[in-house]
């Protein structure tokens, strides 16, 4: 019986990793593009939910 190839498997799912983030990137960059907020806070509001503190 062949031995488990673990490294190839291992490259597999960080190509695929990879290719999910590009495609997540893609997606942010263009709604962005667009204008368009499909989730969270836009960039344009000034109320900060971590306002910084000078203590």
């Amino acid at each position: 019986m062949a031995k488990p190839n673990y490294s190839f498997e291992k490259k597999q799912r960080e190509l695929a990793k990879k290719k999910k983030q590009d495609e997540k990137l893609a997606r942010k960059q263009a709604s962005k593009e667009s204008g368009t907020a499909t989730e969270g806070p836009s960039a344009d509001d000034d109320t900060d939910p971590n306002p910084a503190t000078d203590e």
